[in-house]
């Protein structure tokens, strides 16, 4: 996202943590289907005044990022990506509903190096709420020039829910077998169980006002490369703590509140905990 932005002149600032500061290079460099190229960039060490706060880091690190942000009145809107739900209403609380718009991004790259990104799915899409138009219509128009699938979402529950009803079942399955999503796709077994996370997950989605279909987001998923690796699957490969709370915690708490059976994302969830040492870590 930076670099794409900042290649079409915007001015782009990272925020890094501080003792990472200095091994930032002025550019971002990024290799992928949108090309390769290289975009300068601005460094800081907390939010400086902007028009757009962009959230991309992770879930588990939502808490300590948002210390840098020592001055929310100088922030026009606060954009998450983050993976899950519930982030959404606690940002809200935090800086108030009018700052924070609500968006989704679908996309496999890879941060190799401080400053260096590897975008390695053919796709990158990216989902705004509506209310959102006014203030990033120009913006999601030149992504979308990049090459970016962008919308607009008018309805929140759709919006976030549509993401996790793929994600979720593609994070924990390809976690659980660590397997790519070629490799779980061929295996009947491993098939079987995410495709019904999957259909656990919609139903929850539903439940709370999603319009989804399962069979729709199924038939997306069989089109989906064969190599793909999810981010939860390589931060257990690296020894990280994963995503499971935001990922799979909506879907238990939801199954939860609306008595709705799901043993199969209980399944995933349970094997994702062995595998990366962490059994108990979701509320």
């Amino acid at each position: 996202m930076g670099a794409c932005l900042a290649r079409s002149g915007a001015p782009v600032t990272l925020v890094v943590r501080p003792e990472s500061l200095a091994r930032y290079p002025e550019q971002l460099q990024l290799e992928s289907a949108f090309g390769k190229f290289s975009a300068p960039v601005g460094r800081a060490a907390e939010v400086p005044p902007c028009d757009v706060l962009w959230l991309t880091v992770k879930a588990t690190e939502l808490a300590p990022a948002l210390a840098a942000l020592t001055n929310p009145e100088s922030v026009g809107a606060i954009v998450p990506l983050l993976n899950g739900i519930d982030h959404v209403a606690l940002l809200r609380s935090k800086y108030g509903a009018r700052r924070v718009i609500p968006a989704t991004i679908a996309v496999e790259s890879e941060r190799v190096a401080p400053g260096h990104i590897v975008h390695r799915s053919p796709f990158a899409r990216l989902s705004v709420s509506s209310a959102g138009r006014t203030l990033l219509g120009s913006t999601v128009d030149y992504l979308q020039h990049m090459g970016f699938e962008c919308r607009f979402v008018d309805d929140e529950p759709t919006l976030m829910w549509g993401k996790l009803v793929f994600l979720a079942p593609f994070a924990l399955s390809t976690t659980a077998a660590d397997k790519t999503t070629g490799e779980i796709l061929s295996d009947p077994a491993w098939r079987d169980l995410g495709l019904s996370c999957l259909r656990e997950t919609a139903a929850v989605a539903v439940a709370e006002g999603a319009k989804v279909d399962a069979d729709a987001v199924i038939a997306g998923v069989m089109k989906m490369p064969g190599n793909m690796r999810s981010s939860m699957q390589k931060d257990v490969a690296q020894g990280k703590v994963p995503e499971l709370d935001a990922i799979a915690g909506p879907i238990l708490r939801g199954a939860r509140r609306y008595s709705i059976e799901v043993p199969a994302t209980k399944k995933l969830v349970a094997a994702v905990e062995q595998k990366a040492g962490c059994v108990g870590l979701l509320a």
